[in-house]
């Protein structure tokens, strides 16, 4: 299939990002690029481990050099980390791409997240803190030009759902 756009998916962290961007690849017979996995591979550190030993500020400063050499390429489907979709992002992302906003219930979202010990942003967060970051970033995610509401749906349903929303 050609688009001649990028398919970017965005949300909080357990979403299905990863998952569900692969998914949506092969259905659609596209390239997929996991950011997150791109960034281990080049710093052969796991996102975790980048965060403990070099920060969050590295972090996210390669994160968005990552993000904004992947938002050049052509049909395909790019899964962000949660907090990449900051304000550089989102303004290339909107101009070149279409975002769509992987959006699940806070209390799904918080269980997958205390089940996974290997989310940095997470690991320091009370069940509160992490319902205000996803309230937080909610507000980001909205500006994503489709919202997917994933809640109670099998992956393959929430792959259909996509492409039913994109018109494909």
């Amino acid at each position: 299939m050609k688009l001649n756009k990028n398919l970017i998916l965005i949300g909080f962290m357990g979403v299905g990002k990863s998952s569900l961007g692969r998914l949506l690849a092969k259905k659609l017979n596209l390239k997929f690029f996991d950011t997150d996995f791109i960034l281990e591979k080049k710093t052969k550190m796991k996102v975790f481990e980048i965060f403990n030993k070099k920060g969050e500020p590295y972090f996210r400063n390669l994160e968005r050099k990552v993000v904004l050499n992947l938002l050049n390429k052509k049909n395909s489907v790019i899964s962000l980390g949660g907090g990449a979709f900051n304000e550089k992002v989102r303004k290339v992302a909107q101009k070149n791409c279409v975002t769509i906003w992987l959006n699940w219930s806070a209390k799904t979202l918080i269980d997958r997240i205390k089940k996974n010990n290997k989310r940095p942003v997470a690991s320091n967060l009370s069940n509160n803190q992490l319902k205000d970051l996803l309230i937080n970033r909610s507000k980001i995610y909205s500006k994503a030009n489709y919202k997917i509401e994933c809640e109670n749906m099998a992956k393959t349903e929430i792959i259909d759902k996509i492409v039913h929303s994109l018109k494909l």
